[in-house]
């Protein structure tokens, strides 16, 4: 492992995941039994405990409430060794993703807004980024009430300090607001519909190649193909990183999970085409198991690839 050279920083929304496992999603107006019920803490947790697993330093710069959910968030990210650099929003609590997972391992999202959408210009730079930080940002903190001052802190951060975008579905549905966006990002980190959304192009090579026309000169694309593993574009060439196909349990964290990884390795000081290789891995490693946060240790990975070898 190189030496540390970077912290692994995120703005995005830290929630509670209520996740409930069901036989399939009921017609509307129907009913369906749930055969567990769990509360997990997901959101920005899920890519900050990746990071912190693999050995980066992890820092939470969004909002955190009050009540029981920010206590929970709190006390994950914690034991994880995450620093939370903002304090609790008083008098609100962190909101709650309801998750539905399909045996198929498929997940379907309802989301509230709490605490975690109450960040300012200053809560934001608490987290004091500096040149070799990578700064995680999400496409769903494009919506009010996040977008403004996130995108006001954003434009002020020093030279060296990495922008990276993991867009999410919310990225299509704000094209000007995107736009903004995307002239800042150093680095774009996908799964292939999202690739596909933004450019138009289905295939997913391509597609990798075709989101650096969105960016700055030199930024970094990486795409995701799901178990196939992802195309990564550095320099101008686009490489493709085979990923490690298993029998999914639980999807939901995955690209999380990665994510992390991902970002983690840089501030580590590992090469591209490497760090996706380990993300892939992690990422592989977290479907076998239940809940979000649930990405491997950096030793889990690493006995991972050498079974795979």
């Amino acid at each position: 492992m190189c030496g540390v050279s970077g912290r692994v920083i995120h703005t995005g929304q830290a929630l509670v995941d209520v996740v409930l496992e069901v036989p399939g999603l009921p017609t509307r107006g129907g009913n369906v039994n749930a055969s567990s019920y769990t509360r997990y803490a997901g959101g920005a947790v899920s890519i900050l405990v990746a990071a912190a697993r693999t050995g980066a330093a992890a820092v939470h710069a969004g909002a955190h409430g009050t009540g029981p959910n920010g206590d929970l968030v709190r006390a994950a990210l914690a034991g994880e060794g995450v620093a939370v650099s903002s304090a609790p929003v008083e008098g609100e609590d962190t909101g709650i993703c309801v998750v539905q997972v399909e045996p198929t391992a498929e997940r379907t999202f309802i989301t509230t807004y709490g605490a975690e959408r109450r960040i300012t210009v200053e809560s934001l730079a608490t987290s004091a980024p500096v040149p070799g930080d990578l700064v995680c940002v999400t496409g769903y903190s494009l919506y009010a009430p996040t977008r403004d001052p996130l995108l006001e802190w954003l434009e002020g951060l020093a030279e060296g300090v990495d922008l990276v975008l993991d867009p999410g579905a919310a990225l299509a549905d704000l094209p000007e607001v995107a736009a903004r966006l995307l002239s800042l990002t150093d680095v774009w980190t996908s799964n292939a519909q999202e690739a596909t959304e933004l450019t138009g192009v289905a295939d997913v090579e391509a597609a990798c190649a075709a989101v650096a026309g969105h960016l700055p000169p030199g930024a970094t694309v990486v795409v995701r193909d799901g178990p196939e593993g992802c195309f990564v574009r550095v320099d101008g060439e686009t490489t493709y990183v085979p990923g490690y196909p298993q029998r999914p349990l639980d999807t939901n964290g995955a690209g999380d999970a990665h994510t992390g990884v991902l970002c983690a390795e840089r501030a580590l000081g590992t090469p591209w085409l490497e760090a996706a290789r380990r993300a892939n891995a992690a990422g592989a490693i977290k479907v076998t198991r239940r809940g979000p946060a649930t990405a491997p240790t950096r030793t889990e990975v690493d006995d991972f690839l050498r079974r795979q070898a």
